[in-house]
């Protein structure tokens, strides 16, 4: 069953690419036509990518993979956010601040403040402050938040990065290049494909279209997760019942230095 479907994708209007005069040429291959000035982007390869796009997504996810979705322009923060959240993924849906991949350690020690200062809010330390200091503190912590709070879970880089519109997030999308981390993307007719690993060709500028395409990847994710948490109870089950023939048959259960793991 496909993934997505010719009826969403334009309904969500994903065909509707940027004005011909501000497309990028390496994009050609992507685009049907043009009207009234507009380049329409062919869905029907929008479909077959979003689908190839999808199953890459779940087989790395099924493979333990670590996700991040980034989109900060105004048409991707909420969707990259919510469907973020709902995948279990980290994110980033404001403003990207350089160095976030190339220079992790530095951007570990803020999250790390930002934990702190977590802690101190929820055990009520900030009650115990001087309010102008308990007010510096707030705010200090609320600048955190909002650019590093959908990655303070994050124990390294990523395995996998999914972008909308890496024309914007063109300073994230060249860490991950600079790491080797595959880039997944929204790409709209101005982007340069060159720089995506698995491209998905689509209006990035429509709410619709962006929450569509972000939902199939989250939904990608929580399918492989789910087979990979499949996979690892099917393992363990079957460690469980050799171990219990073996002590049915009178013979001696030695467990000490096995590991089970999902990569076997």
């Amino acid at each position: 069953m496909a993934a997505i479907s010719m009826k969403e994708l334009l309904e969500a209007g994903a065909h509707f690419g940027h004005q011909t005069r501000r497309w990028d040429p390496r994009m050609d291959e992507y685009i049907f036509t043009s009207r009234n000035g507009i380049h329409i982007i062919d869905l029907q390869k929008t479909l077959r990518m979003a689908d190839d796009a999808y199953n890459w997504v779940k087989g790395e996810a099924a493979d333990g993979a670590n996700f991040l979705f980034v989109g900060t322009k105004k048409q991707a923060t909420e969707a990259i956010e919510e469907e973020a959240k709902r995948a279990g993924v980290a994110y980033v849906n404001h403003r990207w601040l350089g160095g976030t991949l190339t220079n992790w350690n530095t951007i570990k020690t803020r999250i790390n403040r930002l934990k702190e200062l977590r802690a101190a809010e929820e055990d009520g330390s900030f009650d115990k402050l001087p309010k102008k200091e308990a007010s510096q503190l707030g705010k200090q912590k609320a600048k955190l938040e909002k650019f590093l709070g959908g990655i303070a879970d994050m124990e390294d880089i990523p395995d996998v990065m999914f972008v909308v519109d890496p024309k914007t997030e063109e300073i994230a999308v060249k860490e991950a290049r600079t790491l080797n981390i595959p880039v997944v993307a929204m790409i709209d007719t101005n982007g340069n494909p060159d720089l995506v690993d698995v491209k998905i060709p689509a209006n990035d500028d429509a709410i619709r279209a962006v929450k569509l395409i972000t939902s199939k990847m989250a939904d990608a994710i929580i399918e492989g997760r789910q087979g990979q948490d499949a996979g690892e109870a099917s393992v363990e089950e079957g460690f469980a019942d050799a171990a219990g023939e073996q002590v049915d048959a009178g013979q001696p259960v030695d467990t000490e230095d096995k590991e089970v793991s999902s990569n076997n």
